[in-house]
């Protein structure tokens, strides 16, 4: 496997993704966008990405969130940078847009079987990558935010999505969830959610517990694994 810093811009801001893929097979081959959690791109959706090269020979990219692979780690800090990707579809859509472009511009990258998946607000990002219209096959969040800024363009997703949710997640409460349900059957979407029970925010990141709000913040290792399986299983199954 071997990484290499990609450099794109998108809503003004310069960009550096984390790519990552498997020299050793010839020609082209699928490939998956990795959004990162609201802090911004760290080991987290870097390591991810490497192991969607690793394990299942696909490229990958961790993309960047606030520009120059900034990581901001008070999350009182992240959120007002946040609002504006929550309320203005042209500037989540441009982030998001070019990141997909910066993929599918690489060599190794099949550009008909491109997926995104995303963790916390990067979950959010690729529902909203998939609201664009953009050809991707699926779109997965994990432990992702499900209040999207253009609900009305479902009819627009030509993937199929996967929400992987704590059903204790004080962040993503049952109105969310059942809002996102009506936005994918009104789009006629072919989509699944599912719920670990127990389980709260950032269960997929090892140094959640670092935070020290475990009702809040918390990773579980069953639903780490049981999550990864479901996502591989779809993948597989679009990329067939």
């Amino acid at each position: 496997m071997k990484t290499e810093s990609i450099r794109y811009q998108a809503d003004g801001l310069q960009m550096i993704g984390h790519f990552a893929w498997d020299d050793r097979a010839d020609g082209t081959r699928p490939a998956v966008l990795v959004f990162p959690e609201a802090f911004g791109l760290g080991d987290h959706a870097k390591q991810r990405a490497e192991r969607l090269a690793s394990e299942f020979g696909y490229a990958a990219l961790a993309c960047d969130l606030h520009g120059e692979q900034t990581v901001i780690s008070d999350l009182a800090q992240v959120m007002p940078l946040l609002a504006p990707l929550r309320s203005d579809v042209a500037k989540v859509r441009a982030r998001t847009v070019k990141a997909l472009e910066a993929l599918t511009a690489r060599p190794e990258v099949d550009a008909r079987r491109v997926a995104a998946i995303g963790f916390c607000f990067g979950g959010t990002m690729s529902f909203e990558l998939a609201l664009s219209g953009a050809d991707l096959r699926a779109a997965i969040g994990f432990h992702s935010g499900l209040q999207v800024t253009s609900p009305g363009d479902a009819k627009q997703i030509k993937g199929k999505v996967m929400a992987l949710l704590g059903a204790d997640d004080p962040g993503i409460p049952p109105d969310q969830r059942a809002s996102f349900e009506a936005m994918m059957r009104e789009g006629g979407v072919d989509w699944q959610m599912t719920l670990y029970g127990g389980v709260v925010h950032s269960f997929t990141n090892e140094q959640a517990d670092r935070a020290g709000r475990p009702e809040f913040l918390r990773y579980d290792a069953d639903a780490d694994r049981r999550s990864w399986k479901q996502m591989s299983d779809l993948l597989a199954e679009v990329f067939a």
